[in-house]
């Protein structure tokens, strides 16, 4: 693959909820750092960045707007200048103005990572596919929480993302880990 000033970085939704109750287990305690190594690089080339935060509309959400879950991670806030974009489904691209950015960007190639894998970065990246974009899902900066199976059982946080990544990686785009995406980073600014 090749990375170039094109190539938009999409952090999804690394926001504090998720460490707390009512949310499952979750997987991949790597996550954090991967991303952050993610958005150090990127903002050292330059290169376009758009963070995602989920502000749910939904009674009782721990992400709704003003409660202490809606709060970016630690690291993962926007700096000054840089690009935020709410909102309150699953897609990013829905009811907001991603797809207008990233076009007046000149942006072809959207590379993806945050919470969770199977949930709004899946969603995020099937729909920016159908748009016309060409997609990376960052697999080891993602993770996804363990799943009410429906029928008395769960499907462990391991699996969910693994199936995930999976069916990404099969019909709407390449999933790399951020080694290989800090690789073509570094070719690309060389």
């Amino acid at each position: 693959m090749i990375l170039d000033a094109r190539t938009a970085l999409i952090p999804i939704d690394v926001q504090r909820a998720f460490d707390h109750a009512p949310w499952p287990r979750r997987n991949n305690p790597a996550m954090e750092r991967n991303g952050l190594r993610l958005l150090a690089a990127w903002r050292a080339a330059g290169w376009p960045l758009i963070h995602v935060c989920h502000d749910s509309v939904q009674p009782g959400s721990t992400l709704a707007p003003g409660l202490p879950g809606n709060a970016f991670r630690a690291g993962f806030e926007p700096r000054p200048g840089e690009a935020l974009v709410r909102k309150s489904v699953n897609a990013a691209f829905i009811g907001t103005d991603l797809d207008l950015r990233l076009r007046r960007l000149g942006v072809e190639h959207v590379v993806l990572f945050g919470i969770s894998t199977d949930m709004c970065v899946s969603t995020t990246a099937r729909v920016a596919a159908n748009l016309g974009y060409r997609v990376t899902v960052v697999g080891d900066a993602c993770c996804c929480f363990d799943l009410d199976d429906g029928a008395g059982g769960v499907i462990p946080a391991d699996e969910v993302h693994r199936a995930h990544l999976a069916t990404l990686r099969a019909e709407f785009g390449q999933v790399a880990d951020t080694d290989e995406v800090l690789a073509w980073l570094a070719r690309a600014a060389a």
